[in-house]
């Protein structure tokens, strides 16, 4: 059962460092983004996701932001050959880490992001994953392993994009990494809502549809107190709003509040 107590399952369902950092406005840092957004009409409605994966750069120390791939539930298909976890990709992270770079002097990198299987050895080298449509996330035994082993050592991923019974996969797969996990339930008291910004309410509003965005936890020894090793931004699409950004889609109020929660994700997990 989650530990709001509605549903019976392991998982639930719906359910440190010397990190330097300086506050700013959001806001003003959106302005960098605009010499990125001269195709970003034609990339919305007509090119398939993660038709063109770039080359991983090489680990050199810097934070970078990793987004993971994985074998789709039902396969790839559609007339966009819709690739769900590549959602997004990559003009939302480019976006996000301008924004981490002018907000924080965590100094990630801007040149490159990375894309990796949960099963790569290479993962290890880096502190944060971002996994995308979770719904529809197959894992090997494989990948499940290591995905539990990552967390345990240390790392942090963040689940984003997904809405209603889409959760029913999401908690298959997640539980095949963590049969004995727990998820919580989080509200704005929780650390890592004061990571960075100070949020004081998680009534956020769904960029697409009409649905409550909720946030889970995933604790180390299923232990609330503890480190948390896994937030999950369900009923919420946090990358849609960092790929938007810059083309006024959506209202920059909106689009401020999900990069102030990826920045708390992120310096969280680099200092705890």
């Amino acid at each position: 059962m989650r530990d709001d107590g509605t549903r019976d399952s392991a998982l639930g369902a719906r359910r440190g460092g010397g990190l330097g950092l300086r506050r700013g406005g959001v806001a003003l840092a959106l302005l960098l983004l605009g010499v990125l957004g001269a195709t970003a009409s034609a990339q919305r409605f007509g090119r398939a996701e993660g038709e063109d994966v770039a080359e991983n750069a090489a680990y050199d120390g810097r934070f970078t932001f990793v987004r993971v791939k994985f074998e789709i539930a039902g396969g790839e298909g559609g007339w966009r050959r819709d690739i769900k976890w590549a959602h997004d990709y990559p003009r939302g992270e480019r976006h996000f880490v301008r924004i981490l770079d002018a907000v924080s002097l965590a100094g990630p990198r801007l040149d490159s992001t990375n894309v990796l299987t949960l099963d790569d050895p290479e993962l290890f080298k880096y502190p944060v994953a971002y996994l995308c449509e979770p719904g529809f996330w197959l894992v090997s035994d494989t990948e499940a392993a290591n995905l539990r082993a990552y967390l345990l050592k240390g790392g942090f991923i963040i689940f984003d994009d997904f809405v209603g019974n889409h959760w029913y996969q999401f908690e298959a797969s997640l539980r095949r990494a963590f049969p004995e996990g727990r998820l919580v339930q989080l509200d704005a008291s929780h650390p890592i809502f004061d990571s960075f910004y100070h949020i004081e309410s998680l009534d956020f509003t769904h960029p697409n549809f009409p649905v409550t965005p909720q946030f889970y936890g995933l604790f180390e020894d299923n232990d609330p107190t503890r480190r948390l090793m896994a937030i999950v931004n369900y009923n919420n699409d946090l990358g849609d709003y960092w790929e938007w950004s810059d083309e006024g889609f959506l209202p920059i109020e909106l689009t401020n509040e999900a990069y102030k929660l990826a920045v708390n994700y992120v310096v969280y997990a680099m200092t705890h």
